[in-house]
């Protein structure tokens, strides 16, 4: 089966065909760091995160371009409110978010551009632009150059929106009553220094000193990295309008294909609305990861389709999150104790080697179907389950391999290194606990081996009680004492 992906601009799902066969370059808009990350930022991470490593698995040489946003209106107003630098007050939240994506295994970019380093591309656009006649500097010598959107009769293409019916352009209340601006819906490709802002947030051009609006930015570094026309471009859903459809229409208007596939994932909700800042309801990663591994964090936001939303009710949709992912996790680590290196010894490399079962390709190859793939994982988690209590060594090495296989492509395999060794570094405080939590439990287990061994099963029961009344489940196997959390009744 093609792999297939829904493309918001002809709003179907299309056989994926790549510009150049074997090979495929993606653009996802990322952070701007004006604050920490959230869950919402981060289910577009996750959720292109699959792509790639899908892509991948396919046989595509995938070139990946996530960008930061290192200059923006909030992140000189928050700055400022702090009293910090505007590039040190961005530069500590993009460690955050560097932080949170490593923590969620999120595979590096190939390339992360960041918008400061491309004012000459963005300034050799504007020229483009202005050139074609599709963008006019404002007569004031203000230094604002805007887009002439009906200049451009394809102007609202992606979103399918007539300009009669759009709202006007988000600047256009700074820019109300200025001489010169042609129409409302125009929106700022650069913006001239304001009173107040600080030198060090402008740059010079033909047009005056200022910095560029947000929707260049992204169109000025997509092409430098991806050519003049690309595969696929992505992001969050609230990015279609303005920000992608502007995006879109200047590059055109320049004279660049850009984009041929655009993919939209959905929102983390809360009470159903989209999680933001603004509304209250946002949840860091910094605070998720003191109830639950980051790893369950990444299942939670990878396990739905990537262009459904997800309601998060915290703590339940942690807990089953968790629930589901350590039933990976327990029949993993029982394969290994039985079956061995086997088991343990793939790398990611190795797995990709490893037969995948049909139905999880196909429901894979139909527009990332994670919920389909999912439960062929776990219907395998069942199976190698039963082979192991059947003694089947071998069925269940294979299942194990196959589950493995499967997680990877997602991101979520319990024994990649990632995880067992506490993958997350500093944003997650829960998997160094479990790894404490583990240490002593296993001390209370040899010691209880200790005890059985000499005939002391008074002492051994004591054990086992004492970690079952702290929710610790304790089962026997052949390979010795295996621990897990036990559900509490209190």
């Amino acid at each position: 089966m093609t792999l297939r992906l829904h493309d918001t601009q002809r709003h179907a799902v299309r056989d994926f065909e790549p510009i150049e066969a074997g090979r495929a370059g993606i653009y996802v808009c990322g952070a701007t760091p004006q604050t920490g990350p959230h869950i919402g930022h981060l289910r577009a991470a996750v959720s292109f995160d699959v792509l790639r490593r899908w892509l991948t698995r396919a046989g595509y040489t995938v070139t990946y371009l996530r960008n930061v946003t290192d200059i923006d209106d909030k992140i000189l107003a928050k700055s400022a409110e702090k009293g910090v630098p505007w590039w040190a007050h961005a530069y500590r939240f993009e460690l955050e978010f560097a932080r949170a994506y490593d923590a969620l295994n999120i595979l590096r970019p190939t390339y992360e551009p960041h918008a400061t380093g491309h004012i000459t591309e963005m300034v050799e656009l504007i020229t483009r632009l202005i050139d074609a006649g599709h963008a006019y500097p404002v007569p004031d010598g203000s230094g604002d150059v805007y887009f002439d959107v009906r200049s451009w009769p394809a102007y609202g293409e992606l979103t399918h929106q007539r300009i009669a019916d759009m709202a006007p352009a988000e600047d256009a209340d700074a820019a109300a009553g200025k001489a010169g601006k042609r129409d409302p819906r125009d929106f700022a490709l650069w913006k001239g220094t304001k009173p107040g802002e600080p030198a060090t947030a402008s740059w010079p051009t033909p047009w005056g000193r200022g910095r560029p609006g947000w929707h260049l930015e992204c169109s000025a570094m997509a092409t430098k990295y991806l050519g003049a026309e690309f595969d696929i471009h992505g992001g969050g859903l609230d990015l279609r309008f303005p920000h992608h459809e502007n995006e879109l229409a200047q590059s055109r208007a320049a004279g660049d294909g850009f984009a041929r596939y655009w993919l939209h994932n959905g929102w983390v909700v809360q009470g159903g609305e989209k999680m933001s800042k603004s509304l209250g309801n946002v949840m860091s990663m910094e605070a998720l990861t003191q109830l639950v591994p980051a790893s369950v964090i990444r299942y939670l936001l990878a396990v739905p389709h990537y262009r459904s939303n997800i309601e998060v009710v915290v703590p339940d949709s942690l807990e089953e999150a968790r629930t589901a992912y350590e039933r990976i996790e327990n029949f993993l680590v029982r394969a290994a104790e039985t079956c061995g290196d086997v088991v343990t010894a793939a790398d990611s490399a190795g797995l990709a080697a490893v037969p995948l079962p049909a139905a999880y390709v196909a429901a894979m190859d139909d527009d990332l179907g994670t919920p389909a793939a999912l439960a062929v994982l776990h219907e395998t988690v069942r199976a190698g389950n039963t082979a192991l209590a059947a003694g089947d060594k071998d069925g269940a090495a294979a299942a194990a391999l196959a589950v493995r296989a499967m997680a990877d492509l997602i991101g979520i395999d319990p024994l990649d290194p990632h995880w067992t060794r506490g993958g997350g570094g500093s944003v997650s405080a829960a998997d160094p606990v479990r790894a404490a939590l583990d240490d002593l439990v296993r001390a209370e287990l040899d010691a209880r081996a200790a005890a059985r061994s000499a005939r002391d099963f008074a002492t051994a029961d004591v054990i086992r009680d004492r970690l079952a009344a702290a929710g610790i489940a304790v089962e026997d196997t052949p390979a010795g004492a295996r621990w897990s959390l036990a559900a509490r009744e209190d």
